[in-house]
């Protein structure tokens, strides 16, 4: 992650704000994206904790009893993850290190978003392990991993790397100075 993804550093290109007002923005935008991944996973978790009061539950064997556990333990601290740039807003708020608290919360959301993948793969398992028969549950589980990693890791990157290196055409900016 470099400084500008994170609010520190330069103004971003084509923007004439302040350190402070791209820091405000930076937060903004954050937020906004934390509210989604918050509230897909307190759902999940929500889910989760009630499972194990279902009569199905006693019915289930060891191995999907600990696959059970870890998803509820990756559910919490996913949770705590993604509701930690709430606390980083409300404990600094007023100490004018808006963008310090901005880099501190974008990282805890990429962990969050890991923790996220952790728990949806978690989750996956346990409910095709119990409810599909056969041996193809494997196959669906490490499918839909890696849809979950293709749209949520590596096409953002690799639009960040090509969009950001230099010399690089952004489609917003329109053709190249140099081209004819």
């Amino acid at each position: 992650m470099n400084e500008d993804d994170d609010g520190a550093g330069r103004a971003d290109e084509g923007r004439d704000e302040t350190a402070e007002g791209r820091a405000d923005r930076k937060w903004g935008d954050l937020i906004q994206e934390v509210r989604v991944a918050q509230t897909g996973v307190q759902i999940l978790f929500g889910f989760l904790l009630t499972v194990a009061f279902t009569p199905v539950f006693r019915e289930l064997g060891r191995v999907d009893h600990a696959i059970y556990v870890c998803t509820v333990v990756l559910g919490s601290v996913t949770t705590g993850a993604l509701v930690a740039p709430v606390s980083f807003h409300r404990l600094l708020s007023g100490r004018h290190i808006k963008p310090t608290a901005v880099v501190w919360a974008s990282r805890l959301t990429v962990v969050g978003l890991v923790l996220l993948l952790a728990t949806m793969t978690s989750a996956l398992l346990l409910v095709l392990r119990v409810a599909s028969q056969g041996g193809h549950w494997p196959w669906l589980v490490a499918a839909v991993v890696a849809w979950y990693v293709l749209c949520w890791f590596a096409l953002p990157l690799w639009v960040r790397h090509r969009h950001t290196t230099p010399g690089a055409r952004r489609p917003l900016d329109g053709p190249d100075k140099n081209t004819s």
